[in-house]
């Protein structure tokens, strides 16, 4: 179900993959238009009747929707449907908890998953009884069950956060071992699916796992990059793809994972070149690089699945240049399936780092790699 909003998936195409990943069966679509959501059930309430009547149709089991529904909107809209009615917000995070598995990435996942229930406690406990305290049978009320379940789960928040401020030390340790040890850092970024994780194995002949689905990579995987050209290895790192709307606990909650990101000294931002909607896709990683805090560091654009293009849509030229937000950037066209393009890639990574080498020598000062020369070039400071 999709309002027409900003964004509008008219197809709801990513919202059925989402559900897939989830492990469950899209059976109808549904789609409206509205000025502004409903404050009472986001949609009309003859809309909600449709959507009532489809379910029923259909056998569906559970309804959602492809934006994000407050406390009281999803709580109106179960007693209206009969039937349970999650978010986008919720879908993600439950296709994060299924797929975490590194100790840190479950501690994530957990606490953005607690955040967003503190907010939906009222739906759970509205209809539990203030209960009595005090020693005698006379005692004045209690703590009510909400207000006790609010306590536990904020316990549960700040005893996760300690414990992921632990692993974040524990990053930033191994960061600074890479740093004295004068290593080149990489973090391959993009949209979810964009094919990193494919692009990764490829390059360091890893064994990550891969898949065409949403969400198959959410811990960091670092390995190292050898580059015969330019006589050193680099650091490579895989992070966790990006999606539209991807729910702010989220962001924050990954803040130690995607800090990979915000120290490297480029970023290999993967595109499904495939995809129609790519320029969306990329616009949706600038916006996340940017709230992380890593819109400045070089990027070199990949623009993945070569071998799914029709041979009218071949660029002409594998290799040019790619303007976002005014800074124009390098861009290479490879499939990381087929291995076209890689040896180019390659080639162009040994380049960036030879050229970072002599300056680290020479200066204890940040390189310029905004140098029209170098990785990237800015129209507007040349």
């Amino acid at each position: 179900m999709d309002l027409g909003l900003p964004h509008f998936d008219a197809d709801l195409e990513e919202l059925g993959l989402l559900a897939q990943t989830a492990g469950l069966q899209p059976v109808a679509r549904m789609t409206c238009k509205r000025r502004a959501p409903d404050a009472a059930l986001f949609v009309g309430s003859g809309k909600a009747d449709e959507i009532k009547l489809m379910a029923q149709m259909h056998g569906a089991t559970e309804v959602l929707f492809d934006q994000s529904l407050s406390p009281a909107q999803q709580r109106n809209l179960e007693r209206h449907l009969g039937l349970p009615v999650n978010d986008r917000t919720l879908l993600i995070l439950e296709i994060f908890a299924q797929r975490a598995r590194s100790h840190e990435g479950k501690l994530q996942v957990e606490l953005a998953r607690l955040q967003y229930l503190s907010t939906r406690l009222v739906r759970r406990w509205s209809h539990l009884e203030r209960q009595r305290g005090g020693i005698g049978a006379r005692g004045g009320p209690g703590e009510t069950q909400i207000e006790l379940d609010r306590r536990m789960i904020g316990e549960s928040i700040k005893r996760t956060k300690e414990r992921l401020v632990k692993l974040k030390r524990q990053r930033g340790t191994q960061r600074r071992q890479r740093e004295r040890r004068d290593t080149f850092n990489i973090s391959l970024v993009g949209y979810t699916n964009a094919g990193k994780s494919t692009l990764f194995n490829a390059l360091v002949k890893a064994r990550a796992y891969a898949a065409d689905q949403l969400f198959a990579t959410l811990d960091t995987t670092t390995r190292q990059l050898y580059l015969a050209e330019a006589g050193r290895s680099a650091s490579l790192s895989d992070t966790v793809g990006f999606i539209r709307d991807l729910p702010h606990g989220l962001i924050d909650a990954f803040q130690a994972t995607l800090q990979e990101a915000v120290d490297a000294d480029l970023l290999l931002h993967v595109v499904d070149a495939s995809n129609p909607g790519f320029p969306e896709q990329i616009a949706e990683v600038q916006r996340v690089l940017e709230e992380i805090g890593a819109q400045d560091v070089p990027q070199l654009l990949v623009f993945n699945k070569l071998d799914a293009l029709a041979p009218e849509q071949r660029p002409i030229l594998l290799q040019d240049s790619f303007e976002i937000a005014g800074t124009t950037w390098p861009r290479i066209f490879v499939s990381a399936h087929s291995g076209e393009g890689l040896a180019e890639l390659r080639a162009l990574l040994a380049g960036t780092v030879r050229q970072a080498r002599p300056e680290r020598e020479a200066t204890t000062d940040t390189p310029d790699l905004q140098d029209p020369q170098s990785i990237g070039h800015n129209p507007d400071t040349a």
